[in-house]
């Protein structure tokens, strides 16, 4: 890992809103073509306004496959990065957007060494929103680059939105083998990558036609060459024989989510556990149970087996009278025990202003509240909750890693459930079957 010039301490950050960014036009790629699904039946019944949230400078609009449009604003901040507001989703056939994040960003890489001779904070201690970096046409492909100003620093031809192509949105054969209802699909994806010291962070956002929103970031760039002297077996030798040790570390990733479903930021968290009970000695199957728990207070949730969250909405129901959620699918993670910020999979936490980083947070909290995201947990009542994701990878180094280093992904998606009816992209002759699918088809 490289050096940070940037104290951990630093405590202040400066935010670039659109009134200080540059006026180049944010439009995303344009309409893709490709194979499409029929219309499906609308699934929106208390739709958030359509009215712009911004101006037509800091807005991402796009038509996918299939007739899904997503809407957002974006903005930087020199010390989150990218940040994406008001984020909405459009099934075909809806007649207005459904309105599903207000914000979405990073709340913090968090990098300790597993020798303990160094820890970074590389949003607010490393000066990670300063290292956004020129992208080329070809990091691209078939999208739009957007300049950003960042303040100390300068234009920054850094914002990248384009489509891209992800295989199979569904498939579905016929009983009788005569039919194949099948669709390909294209994603929306919105991207910057910065720079701290020798690592290069690429954040990403993706949105899918089925209502989907994954957030990953990919880390790449070089292995810190001033770190090839662990010894002590905390390293991985590289080079010839054993000459250098790159010292292991990890990657704690945090993202900030403030949903806004329908509209209304009286969401709900629910958590489910499902319990595994062996056959009976007489017979028969195994049995399952699931519990749900509806979340009221301020929670600090470990992943486990069988277990997941979904933010339900205080609102908005879909044509079946069924509530509107959101699910929290975590990607594969290596939980990091050494502090008590990092202990832990998922926060929920009732939204505080000045709550704003997972950890050496600089959100100017009164005194004696802590600058981390645990320290935030104490037993409040959730009637207005900020989701917090932690996803860790655990780095040892291989030969592989140089030079330069295959870029290696952690994040997590917010899956749709009861958003809409049925699958937003059914095709017309399958719209009726509704709860029940014929048999044959």
């Amino acid at each position: 890992m490289p050096h940070r010039t940037i104290p951990r301490t630093r405590k202040r950050g400066a935010v670039l809103t659109a009134a200080v960014l540059l006026g180049t036009a944010t439009a995303a790629a344009g309409p893709v073509a490709g194979a499409t699904a029929a219309t499906a039946p609308p699934g929106s019944t208390r739709p958030a306004p359509a009215a712009p949230d911004c101006s037509a400078a800091y807005r991402i609009t796009q038509k996918l496959d299939g007739g899904t449009t997503w809407r957002m604003c974006w903005r930087y901040d020199t010390d989150a990065g990218l940040t994406l507001d008001h984020v909405t989703y459009q099934p075909p056939g809806a007649t207005a957007p459904i309105k599903v994040l207000n914000s979405a960003r990073l709340a913090q890489i968090h990098v300790p060494y597993d020798d303990g001779g160094a820890e970074y904070d590389d949003l607010t201690g490393a000066g990670f929103g300063w290292g956004l970096q020129n992208l080329k046409p070809a990091e691209c492909p078939g999208g739009t680059l957007t300049t950003v100003k960042v303040a100390e620093v300068g234009d920054v031809k850094g914002l990248c939105t384009t489509t891209r192509a992800r295989g199979h949105a569904y498939r579905m054969a016929s009983d009788s083998g005569s039919k194949v209802y099948q669709a390909q699909a294209k994603d929306l994806l919105v991207y910057t990558v910065n720079k701290v010291g020798w690592y290069e962070y690429i954040t990403e956002w993706r949105f899918t036609a089925d209502g989907t929103i994954g957030a990953n970031v990919g880390a790449t760039g070089s292995l810190s060459p001033v770190d090839y002297n662990a010894t002590d077996g905390r390293g991985w030798p590289l080079g010839k024989g054993a000459r250098g040790y790159a010292t292991s570390h990890a990657h704690n990733v945090f993202w900030k989510l403030d949903f806004g479903l329908d509209g209304s930021t009286k969401d709900r968290i629910e958590q489910f556990d499902s319990t595994v009970t062996a056959p009976a000695a007489g017979g028969g199957g195994p049995t399952v149970k699931t519990k749900k728990t509806v979340v009221t207070k301020e929670l600090a949730g470990d992943a486990k087996n069988m277990r997941w969250w979904r933010v339900v909405s205080g609102t908005g129901k879909n044509a079946d009278g069924h509530a509107r959620s959101y699910e929290i699918v975590p990607g594969h993670t290596d939980t990091h025990a050494g502090r008590g910020f990092t202990k832990h999979d998922v926060y929920f936490t009732q939204a505080r202003a000045c709550e704003k980083f997972a950890s050496n947070n600089i959100g100017a909290c009164a005194a004696g509240t802590g600058d981390s995201v645990d320290k935030w947990v104490n037993g409040e009542t959730l009637t207005q909750p900020s989701v917090w994701v932690n996803i860790g990878f655990h780095h040892i180094a291989r030969d592989e890693d140089q030079q330069p280093m295959p870029v290696h992904w952690q994040g997590f998606q917010l899956a749709p459930r009861d958003v809409t009816a049925m699958n937003p992209l059914t095709p017309a002759d399958l719209a009726s079957q509704n709860g029940q699918p014929d048999l044959g088809s």
